[in-house]
């Protein structure tokens, strides 16, 4: 098979899915818009071609580039970049190639939050209410109606990018006094609760192979808006009320060979489950990697063997709690890196920066660390995270 990977070089982990890829026997492309020596070693190797555009933004180019690979090595079988940012660049040139995989016609569901709220409140799945924005007065009828604090959010955005927790009717002329972003704006209510996600990997046949879940210290609207660190962690087991939404919303959208990672507000009150939206890519940051320690398995191989063959081969059993805890540099934490290397070195699996883009959302710096016991876990992100 012919698969071509659209922006290999980033994020760093990225080249995992090559390296999976090309060790099953595909012939793995690269298209991008980074010069072909910026490439890493572990990257350049396990390609066997890298086609250079000046920006992924320019959709000619994209083309251009896609028939010279065709031209070149025959039809294209699948085109991937595992990213949100370029999913409908992915479906763009899956329409204009035939090449199987999400098309344009799918994209509404997946990107325009209006119409996953629709498909939501139509199929009976519990999510806050909310309006695609029309005029001022239809927001502050809303507001009226449904009470403040309310969330006002890009219909189509990736993270929490323009997303504001908006107090008052006077907050609420003034975010929507400026030019509405792409699609317009989404108006909800504002939920008090933790997010869960459930998160995995299905099979040609949309049937999950893999599939588990993770718990937030804070929302991500909440971390960037307030400059604040998160943490975030697997558990070992899946509430049963979240296993039985989160298998209802694989039901309702395309997830074929896909990786998928749905949230949802667990609500502080009575407990109950909201969906917030869904997501047919994997969680961002090193969450694969997350995945990969709390299981012992390695997703990137059977992600591989799911696109090149329809097998998923390993056992799962969850036998970590793993977490993610990240610092920002302007926060006076009380433990230095060594102070944490010394005290938590029996759970830790890796310590590393985070690219600039991820920063504010993810931190300026993050652990990894694994332990059978969720006290564990708990103790070692407070000790991090304390100030």
């Amino acid at each position: 098979m012919n698969i071509v990977l659209l922006s290999p070089h980033f994020p760093a982990q990225q080249y995992h899915y090559a390296e999976a890829l090309k060790a099953q026997g595909a012939r793995v492309f690269g298209l991008g818009d980074e010069p072909p020596q910026g490439l890493s070693d572990a990257l350049a190797k396990v390609l066997d071609g890298y086609f250079y555009v000046s920006d992924l933004h320019h959709y000619d180019e994209l083309l251009r580039t896609c028939g010279q690979i065709i031209w070149h090595h025959g039809k294209i079988d699948r085109l991937e970049s595992l990213n949100e940012y370029w999913l409908e660049t992915e479906a763009a040139l899956r329409t204009d190639f035939n090449i199987p995989g999400l098309k344009n016609e799918q994209m509404a569901a997946i990107k325009e939050k209006a119409e996953m709220k629709r498909l939501f409140q139509a199929n009976g799945v519990p999510c806050a209410a909310g309006i695609l924005v029309d005029s001022l007065q239809q927001a502050l009828d809303f507001g009226e109606s449904q009470g403040y604090p309310l969330v006002l959010k890009p219909n189509i955005g990736v993270g929490a990018s323009q997303t504001f927790k908006i107090s008052d009717a006077e907050s609420l002329r003034s975010h929507l006094s400026g030019p509405a972003p792409r699609g317009g704006w989404m108006l909800e209510e504002y939920i008090d609760g933790e997010i869960f996600t459930f998160d995995g990997l299905c099979d040609r046949s949309g049937q999950p192979v893999f599939y588990t879940s993770m718990v937030y210290s804070d929302g991500v609207m909440e971390v960037v808006n307030s400059d604040d660190h998160v943490a975030f962690y697997t558990l070992r087991e899946i509430p049963a009320d979240l296993d039985a939404l989160g298998r209802q919303l694989l039901s309702l959208f395309p997830v074929q060979e896909r990786f998928f990672h749905f949230e949802f507000f667990r609500q502080h009150g009575d407990k109950s489950l909201k969906a917030l939206e869904v997501n047919l890519r994997p969680a961002g940051g090193p969450s694969v990697d997350m995945y990969n320690f709390a299981h012992d398995i390695d997703l990137y191989h059977e992600w591989a063997n799911i696109v090149l063959h329809n097998h998923f081969n390993t056992r799962v059993e969850r036998k970590y709690f793993c977490a993610y805890a990240g610092r920002k540099q302007h926060k006076p934490y009380l433990h230095s890196h060594h102070d944490i290397v010394a005290r938590w070195h029996h759970l830790l699996l890796e310590a590393d920066t985070l690219p600039g883009v991820f920063r504010r959302a993810m931190g300026d710096y993050f652990y990894l660390l694994r332990s059978a016991n969720e006290r564990d876990i708990l103790e070692a992100i407070a000790f991090i995270q304390a100030c």
